[in-house]
């Protein structure tokens, strides 16, 4: 395959990997994708390791698909269970992101437990208003260096029960506290952020774009500045 017609691959891969997350909750098989795209093995290993270079997927050390923000293939610590389909959010941002992406599923119940005193913890999540609840979404590692240890920077973006279960564990690993807020701000920052990713010619937002976007939705700029 020509270097033109690999880069021809790459967004129909994007939108296969995307829409079977959004459709079935699971990563899809390489042979489901050489399959539906008619390629072989190793056009599609040279067009997956190109997505994730352009971080729109995320693989491990054997090549598997990990995340596909917001959509992830393994627990990183929150279920969101729709009417059809159940799904593993990629951190808190991701969970509550997925309700408004996915159609068919405008309400989850999302569900994880607070990392100090281990508390499960549960919200219905719609797409018209923010969830009732007190607790508090902390993130340990600001966006410009999400993406230096991307898998790190999901599992440590955790809902605590509150602040005091946020000091408890900072004060226990010796780590600052990073960024906190409360779920109605989480909310409007998952809102809109992926907006038209499961739709043909996707593109990421640039840096002012996305500065421009957190403090429309209230994040603290410590997080985005």
């Amino acid at each position: 395959m020509t270097h033109d017609a690999s880069a021809q691959l790459l967004e129909p891969l994007r939108l296969a990997i995307y829409r079977h997350f959004a459709d079935t909750g699971r990563a899809p098989t390489r042979e489901v994708l050489q399959l539906e795209l008619a390629v072989g093995p190793d056009d599609l290993e040279a067009a997956m390791v190109s997505l994730a270079a352009s971080r729109l997927v995320v693989l491990d050390g054997d090549g598997s698909i990990v995340m596909a923000h917001p959509f992830a293939s393994v627990s990183f610590g929150f279920s969101v269970m729709g009417a059809t389909t159940l799904y593993w959010g990629g951190c808190a941002w991701d969970a509550f992101a997925i309700p408004h992406l996915v159609p068919h599923e405008p309400r989850v119940l999302i569900a994880t437990t607070c990392p100090a005193c281990e508390r499960a913890l549960a919200w219905v999540v719609g797409t018209d208003e923010p969830p009732a609840g007190s607790e508090l979404v902390r993130f340990a590692t600001p966006a410009a260096r999400a993406w230096d240890d991307v898998v790190a920077t999901c599992q440590q973006q955790r809902i605590f029960c509150s602040q005091a279960c946020i000091d408890e564990w900072t004060a226990a690993r010796s780590e600052p506290e990073g960024t906190v807020f409360d779920l109605s701000t989480l909310w409007r920052l998952a809102r809109g952020w992926y907006a038209g990713r499961l739709d043909a010619n996707y593109q990421r937002r640039e840096p002012a774009e996305a500065a421009e976007y957190f403090a429309a939705a209230g994040v603290p700029s410590s997080f985005w500045s």
